[in-house]
């Protein structure tokens, strides 16, 4: 059996040898347990015109993964009873038009009916972020998809609109911005300084460059699927996605590394949670149902992945990053990849680190 030294080597090897390929200018992997950090390790290159190394450090758009951070605000309100799970939407956003059958519950567990634009063009410059509206930018996209696909609770659709939804309920909720209430109950209490963890780029000399392959599907279709204001200049075989700041930060807008992300699985894998109470941590992790009570592959806030002994993951991807956390609560183990390039098989290498080490 590989030692514990092996196995660390073998899964900083694996991260090495995906940037040796090619499948990434650089990727970021932790890898933490119950009683503490297994692993965090950085490969490659935060930007290639710079020549930046990739540290563990260097922050990262996480995307979708933000719906999990979410998802924990949320509940956070629902045990302080500012928030209840079967209230409707409406009654705290009443500008939703998909009537009052739509509960904060269908939010969470992604079977609300909503639509699911394509969100690549849902961003901004970090310029235009000081002038940005984001309420009235919700309201917009909302009035742009105002019917259902089907009814609440009936099955499960995934829609970034239904995050962004439910990040305004929680400003309504709390009363504070989205931004700034998860700053102050869920990063401030990990111990996580804005530099590590935010809602907009902290520092640009500390953040990677995204990118696509140049030689790829996405590629070929970004003058469809982008605003060309992002794309920057090509660097070899990759091509520059600008910085930017997604419109709805509670579906997709974070900024951290596989660090600060480790930081929240540990969290999650303790006996004691900082963020959630008991109920809160059990409603985070119990795999929930329809309204005909056949189980869908949410909790309200994670996917299920095999059920049981299975794992709880959340992907984030989009133009220029994709990344993948999955937490096995079973076993008190969970794992972080980011790499800079939006085209990267996240999901594959994770199977490939899982394989390294004892679940």
């Amino acid at each position: 059996m590989a030692t514990r030294t092996d196995a660390t080597a073998q899964l900083r090897a694996l991260a090495d040898a995906a940037v040796a390929q090619g499948r990434a200018p650089g990727v970021q992997l932790a890898v933490v347990r119950r009683e503490g950090t297994v692993l965090e390790h950085a490969a490659g290159w935060a930007d290639l015109a710079g020549r930046r190394p990739m540290e563990p450090g260097t922050t990262m758009m996480a995307y979708s993964m933000t719906k999990t951070i979410t998802a924990v605000a949320a509940l956070q309100l629902v045990e302080q009873r500012t928030l209840a799970l079967d209230a409707p939407v409406r009654t705290l956003v009443p500008e939703t038009p998909y009537g009052d059958e739509l509960t904060i519950r269908h939010l969470l567990a992604q079977t609300s009916g909503i639509p699911n634009p394509i969100p690549l063009r849902w961003v901004h410059l970090p310029e235009e972020e000081g002038s940005y509206d984001e309420p009235a930018m919700l309201r917009r996209r909302l009035a742009e998809s105002p019917r259902l696909r089907f009814a609440p609770g009936d099955r499960y659709a995934y829609s970034n609109l239904s995050y962004w939804l439910l990040g305004r309920a929680i400003e309504v909720a709390s009363g504070v911005p989205y931004p700034e209430y998860v700053r102050r109950n869920v990063f401030a209490r990990l111990g996580l300084a804005p530099a590590e963890a935010a809602f907009a780029i902290p520092d640009p000399q500390h953040h990677a460059s995204g990118y696509l392959p140049r030689w790829s599907l996405m590629n070929l279709l970004k003058p469809l699927l982008l605003d060309q204001r992002f794309v920057g200049e090509a660097s070899g075989r990759w091509v520059h996605v600008k910085d930017n700041c997604l419109d709805g930060a509670a579906f997709g807008g974070l900024v951290a590394s596989a660090r600060a992300l480790g930081r929240f699985l540990q969290d999650q894998l303790a006996p004691g949670s900082v963020l959630l109470g008991p109920e809160g941590r059990r409603l985070l992790h119990e795999q929930q149902r329809n309204n005909a009570g056949e189980t869908v592959a949410m909790t309200l806030g994670w996917h299920v992945h095999g059920g049981g002994e299975g794992y709880l993951f959340k992907e984030g991807g989009g133009a220029g990053f994709h990344g993948e956390m999955r937490l096995w609560p079973s076993t008190g183990v969970a794992s972080v990849a980011i790499a800079n390039s939006g085209a990267f098989g996240v999901k594959r290498f994770l199977d490939r680190v899982e394989g390294r080490y004892d679940r």
